[in-house]
């Protein structure tokens, strides 16, 4: 039974991100808001809406180690399986501006994670608090404005707009994605900590593994899909925007609504996810792509990095 719950809750979760970010962008398009807005927020908020659902519900429950697990999980998943995979199906062309900009946010947001993880050093409890999460919301808040407003010089003209479907008939698929992604994260949730407890396993190391592949099916699928029509700043803007998104908001809220207790293990997550951040920072700046042997690269060190949470 838990394990029909679990697999229920992700297919709300992958079909209600689905009507979301398509209702979400057309919206946008409406409101004439530039692509690179539309990419970079509501499509990666909207993939991201199972990330949020599953540790919001986590946090309420008092499951923190879902909550933050779940995050890390996804944040590797994306970098790793979902790039490697869209760049095995076609290399992607890598602007150097977001990589300046998008990636060293990520990275910066990463770092900040792993400060207020490390209070151990300091003799003090391991957990994020109400203040972490405020601080982590506060950086998250500065990007945004930051990326709206440079966007918005360059507003798209009204005769370019696709008006296939009316303000209403996508404002109704924004509520019912919503619906579904609630409804589906409590069912992943639930499903998830039963399956760790029958098992005798970690609720962390069903967060890393299970949940976060489950949550990352949205970035999968819009990112591969983008590689296959050659839109690979939609791929790598999807996957870059998702994983800011997942700490500062996710984590961010998640942490303000009840704060989380920090498990070491956790604290070895975000260092391997900073240290493969910083690993593929150089060489996709320099070559300005994701070439196949890169992606390949990063499929195999996700499959080491499963390895390893599974021996351990």
């Amino acid at each position: 039974m838990e394990f029909i719950m679990l697999a229920l809750g992700i297919v709300l979760l992958v079909k209600g991100a689905d009507w979301f970010v398509g209702g979400a962008a057309a919206l946008a398009r409406h409101l004439r808001i530039p692509a690179i807005v539309i990419g970079l927020t509501i499509v990666a908020l909207g993939t991201s809406l199972p990330e949020l659902a599953v540790s919001l519900t986590a946090a309420v429950r008092g499951s923190n180690a879902i909550a933050l697990g779940n995050v890390l999980g996804s944040n590797i998943v994306n970098l790793l399986v979902v790039v490697g995979l869209s760049a095995l199906i076609r290399p992607m062309k890598v602007e150097r501006s977001m990589m300046k900009r998008d990636y060293s946010v990520s990275v910066l947001l990463l770092a900040v994670l792993l400060f207020f993880q490390a209070d151990f050093l300091f003799g003090r409890e391991m957990v994020l608090s109400r203040l972490d999460g405020l601080i982590l919301l506060g950086i998250l808040g500065i990007y945004m404005v930051q990326t709206v407003t440079n966007a918005l010089k360059s507003r798209p003209s009204a005769d370019n707009l696709d008006r296939t479907h009316g303000i209403w008939w996508n404002m109704a698929l924004c509520v019912c994605g919503s619906v579904a992604i609630v409804s589906g994260g409590q069912l992943v949730v639930n499903g998830a900590t039963e399956i760790a407890r029958s098992f005798g396993l970690s609720e962390t190391l069903i967060g890393l593994t299970i949940v976060a592949v489950g949550t990352s099916l949205p970035e999968l699928v819009t990112s591969v899909v983008a590689a296959k029509k050659g839109e690979s700043e939609i791929a790598l803007g999807n996957v870059m925007g998702s994983n800011i998104m997942n700490v500062g908001f996710i984590l961010g809220l998640s942490s303000l609504i009840s704060p989380i207790r920090v498990e070491m293990v956790s604290v070895y997550d975000a260092l391997i996810l900073l240290a493969v951040s910083l690993w593929f920072f150089v060489p996709l700046y320099r070559e300005q792509r994701v070439s196949r042997g890169t992606g390949l690269v990063m499929l195999l060190a996700y499959g080491v990095y499963t390895g390893y949470i599974l021996v351990r």
